[in-house]
């Protein structure tokens, strides 16, 4: 072989040494990059919000994406569940449609420990060192045109309705929330539930349950979050909307860390993004209540009543407050 082929052969053997060392470069950063910037979230929030918030998110965020697992309450514990089983949680973030259930999870210590630097600016009342309010949920009256309005929450129970529809607490993160309200409230407790019972009220599934038996004319009135009675009446559905006294019971949605995620940094991104302007503004303009103030969002009617919550006196009290309720309307 002569000295110029020799030189050749060498040439070849340092380019396809070199690609193959390319190669191996770029499969890794594809693979780091990948790990660096997808999460996991878990939510209960309703898919006409959650998929304008990610499609914003990842627009803000080049490169960052979300795998989204989203369910009913019931159904997401249950998912979170099955993780812990399994291995530990799964997902980054946890955006959930109560404090109830959120509080539950930093209790099992699978949220929580951080929240946003700018958080301060949702009221206190919609956060707590280990989760902000994203959004809120108003649990109001829906009731056929053709049967008196109620004009407060202990009138769905008296003898102008045949039959009355309450969203099931297991299922629905806004009729936990609604349900925790009642029990703590002394002019209700557990009394309105075996007063709504004995007059004939139904439990079904969720709050969109209620409003569609009310709009079917299934049933007279019922129990349901405004979001879902106000889109019922602009379909053309007859129904009308009621924020009954003493108030509409005010349900915020938190979101939070996992404690174990292995992309907290884009989940921290995500968190941001979600509670701060220009995330508020996205939840506001898809038809679902922001928590931060002065944002744009669905319309309140003017002077309508609303109650907050004590959720940590509810929280001391929910196992009881469950076994109540089941005692009542079974499940």
């Amino acid at each position: 072989m002569t000295t110029k082929s020799i030189g050749r052969l060498a040439l070849l053997v340092v380019v396809l040494l070199g690609l193959g060392a390319c190669g191996g470069r770029n499969g890794s950063a594809t693979q780091s990059t990948r790990s660096a910037t997808t999460m996991t979230l878990y939510t209960c929030v309703s898919d006409s919000t959650i998929q304008p918030v990610i499609t914003a998110f990842e627009k803000s965020d080049p490169g960052s994406t979300v795998d989204l697992f989203r369910a009913p309450t019931g159904q997401l514990n249950a998912r979170v569940a099955a993780d812990t089983r399994s291995g530990g949680l799964r997902a980054d973030v946890i955006w959930g449609c109560d404090p109830l259930t959120m509080q539950a999870f930093v209790e099992q210590r699978l949220v929580g420990g951080w929240i946003p630097a700018g958080a301060d600016a949702i009221p206190a009342q919609y956060r707590t060192g280990n989760y902000v309010g994203a959004q809120l949920l108003y649990m109001v009256a829906v009731h056929r045109t053709t049967v008196p309005a109620p004009r407060s929450w202990s009138d769905l129970a008296g003898p102008g309705y045949a039959k009355v529809a309450v969203p099931d607490p297991t299922v629905a993160a806004s009729a936990l929330g609604a349900l925790g309200w009642f029990a703590a409230n002394p002019d209700y407790g557990m009394d309105f539930y075996r007063k709504l019972k004995s007059a004939g009220a139904v439990q079904v599934s969720t709050p969109d349950d209620v409003t569609t038996g009310v709009a079917q004319g299934i049933y007279d009135a019922g129990m349901t979050t405004s979001n879902s009675a106000y889109a019922a009446k602009k379909d053309g559905s007859p129904v009308d909307v009621v924020w009954p006294e003493p108030g509409a019971v005010a349900i915020y949605g938190p979101v939070a860390l996992a404690t174990h995620s292995a992309h907290a940094q884009v989940a921290k991104d995500f968190i941001t993004f979600v509670t701060g302007d220009a995330g508020q503004r996205v939840i506001g303009a898809s038809g679902t209540y922001p928590t931060r103030p002065g944002v744009p969002g669905p319309t309140i009617p003017t002077g309508a009543p609303i109650v907050h919550p004590d959720w940590t006196r509810i929280g001391t009290t929910k196992a009881a407050i469950e076994l109540g309720y089941k005692q009542v309307f079974g499940g």
